[in-house]
């Protein structure tokens, strides 16, 4: 498959993933709340495994893509790339979300569904959030990539006899993720929907670009991690290039 087929892939199924998962927490959040936003997020992962999938292996996150590389799945070059893709694509969702805002005449953007943590992010995104510390919001992050990247390289091994499912298996445990996150960091586990949330937030009292740092390095490093465990774990027959 063609680098540039891969790009728009990562690229569309990026934006479907912030449109969706974003796009209910911003406008429906209200009514379908936690357990709703988490479903949401985990069925934009399902539908673009399957429909993108076998074109880019729909990684939607540079952190994903991290880890897939550090396990010696793909080149250098083509993880640099995805990156420019994800992150344009996060970016053009944002966006959008924001002209929809607008348009509906909401007022001020406020958190805008960006990820933070904090006393200041707690008092900004409301009252059910918990007011975590940097290095307790650095661990959450870390800790739950990490998780999400063992399922992912386990399920896409070659080696897999249920490889079929793996689409479903990964949404799933996106779904447990943001469960567990979202009332303390908003749930990253990917730099470029955070990325794409922070630009269009705006609020007086707390700052997503400020901390937009943390929701970049923590999934880098539980990727990373999680890339060279798998490695161990899996043997060099899981370190095959795409």
């Amino acid at each position: 498959m063609k680098i540039t087929n891969k790009m728009f892939a990562e690229c569309l199924g990026t934006f479907v993933l912030v449109l969706g998962g974003c796009g209910t927490a911003l406008f429906a959040g209200h009514a379908v709340g936690f357990l709703g936003v988490a479903i949401a997020f985990g069925l934009t992962v399902v539908a673009m495994a399957y429909g993108l999938g076998h074109i880019s292996g729909a990684h939607l996150n540079p952190a994903v893509s991290f880890g897939v590389w550090v396990n010696g799945r793909m080149s250098l070059k083509d993880m640099l790339l995805y990156w420019v893709s994800q992150c344009v694509g996060a970016i053009i969702a944002g966006a959008i979300l924001l002209c929809i805002w607008k348009s509906a005449d909401l007022g001020a953007t406020g958190v805008f569904a960006a990820n933070g943590y904090g006393d200041a992010f707690k008092a900004a995104a409301g009252e059910n959030y918990h007011a975590l510390s940097m290095g307790g919001a650095f661990l959450v992050e870390a800790v739950l990539t990490f998780v999400f990247l063992m399922v992912i390289l386990g399920v896409t091994d070659d080696r897999h006899a249920n490889g079929k499912f793996g689409g479903l298996a990964i949404g799933l445990t996106l779904v447990l993720i943001h469960l567990v996150s979202i009332p303390l960091t908003n749930t990253s586990v990917n730099p470029a929907r955070s990325l794409s949330q922070a630009l269009f937030s705006d609020c007086a009292t707390w700052s997503a670009c400020g901390q937009l740092w943390l929701f970049i390095v923590a999934p880098l490093v539980g990727a990373a991690l999680a890339g060279l465990a798998y490695k161990c774990l899996g043997g060099c027959k899981s370190c095959k290039k795409d």
